[in-house]
């Protein structure tokens, strides 16, 4: 494994950087948020939950009686994540003027609804849109059916890159400290790693500015992944925050970035269509690194083609004998391993694209 990790640090990922804080010197004072979680069907305390600060290092993990701590924290508005594997994600917003305790707060295991009380609703919706349509067939004086409680709306899905566990090695920027050994899962939105023993179930919370790269074992593949902080690149003239997984390295690296975004609810609650419940979406963009910037793979066929300089005609030709679609990640990964292997000392990282 440490070989693999030093495969990492060839030229084009060797960057000079010094590492200062992340955060501003805030002048002011900082307070604790705590918190009990439970389950919404056993009523038992959960443990093991990680409990972030979208967007932020804070963090903390639900110990024993469910309980959780999350120390100096600064006064702003947050939004508030809870994860654990089997059950429904959690976020709320929350203002951070003092001290906060949030109370209790439950959990329901994925998939869970409440069959009685949604065959309820839907009965008292189907009764007042019927009359609504006699009453008022062009919705004069509004579309809203009143009286009704609107149905809780849950958000699916979850933050992780890969929401197994994968053991890994990590090399910190610290030092060049290398931490082998563990499982690790990371969390997109937070831009934390959950690191877990081997031998215990206790799980730790690593901010990813601390991570300078990282290789794991795909436990369904069974190869390696190689990932680099985008912190020592820049898109733009721009630092980047995140991970950037390396598929092809070489002359040319073939990178690929994981974002994750809230797909919004579009239900109509009067006419009962749409998507009722919001969804964690996750989408992958492609770049080639040059230098120290990363930059998108373009869509079009001839900027495609002067990505590779002196070699695009040789390209081309590729992708024509090959029938090589350009515009597929497939596509991407076999270009760029031929481009690179046209250059002394290329070994290819990974056999195949690997989808997340």
């Amino acid at each position: 494994m440490i070989i693999l990790m030093k495969r990492l640090k060839r030229p084009f990922l060797l960057v000079g950087f010094i590492l200062f804080s992340a955060f501003p010197n805030y002048a002011q004072e900082l307070y604790q948020i705590k918190g009990v979680l439970k389950d919404g069907l056993s009523d038992q305390f959960i443990n093991g939950a990680v409990v972030t600060l979208r967007e932020t290092a804070f963090s903390a993990v639900s110990r024993d009686a469910g309980t959780f701590n999350i120390a100096n924290v600064y006064n702003d508005r947050f939004i508030l994540n809870i994860n654990i594997s089997g059950y429904q994600s959690y976020q709320a917003q929350i203002n951070v003027k003092g001290d906060l305790d949030l109370g209790v707060i439950t959990l329901f295991p994925m998939g869970y609804e409440n069959p009685e009380d949604l065959a309820l609703q839907k009965t008292i919706r189907a009764t007042n849109i019927a009359e609504l349509f006699s009453k008022r067939p062009n919705f004069i004086g509004g579309n809203q059916v009143f009286g009704i409680p609107p149905e809780p709306k849950r958000l699916y899905g979850n933050y992780y890159l890969d929401p197994k566990w994968n053991k890994a090695s990590v090399l910190l920027y610290r030092d060049n400290e290398l931490m082998e050994g563990y499982f690790v899962r990371y969390n997109i939105s937070s831009n934390n790693f959950e690191l877990r023993d081997a031998e215990a179930d206790q799980v730790t919370v690593l901010p990813g500015l601390r991570v300078q790269n990282l290789v794991w074992i795909d436990s369904e593949h069974n190869v390696p992944r190689y990932f680099v902080n985008g912190m020592d690149f820049k898109e733009d003239g721009s630092p980047i925050s995140g991970f950037f997984e390396v598929l092809v390295e070489g002359q040319l690296p073939l990178l690929r970035r994981t974002i994750a975004t809230i797909k919004q609810s579009n239900y109509n609650e009067a006419l009962m269509i749409g998507q009722r419940n919001d969804e964690i979406v996750k989408r992958n963009t492609y770049y080639y690194l040059k230098e120290k910037e990363v930059i998108a793979i373009p869509k079009q066929k001839k900027k495609f083609y002067k990505i590779f300089g002196d070699k695009a005609e040789e390209i081309e030709n590729f992708v024509k004998e090959n029938a090589v679609n350009i515009k597929q990640p497939a596509g991407y990964f076999n270009v760029f391993t031929f481009y690179n292997s046209m250059f002394d000392g290329y070994e290819p990282l990974i056999p195949k694209l690997i989808d997340n």
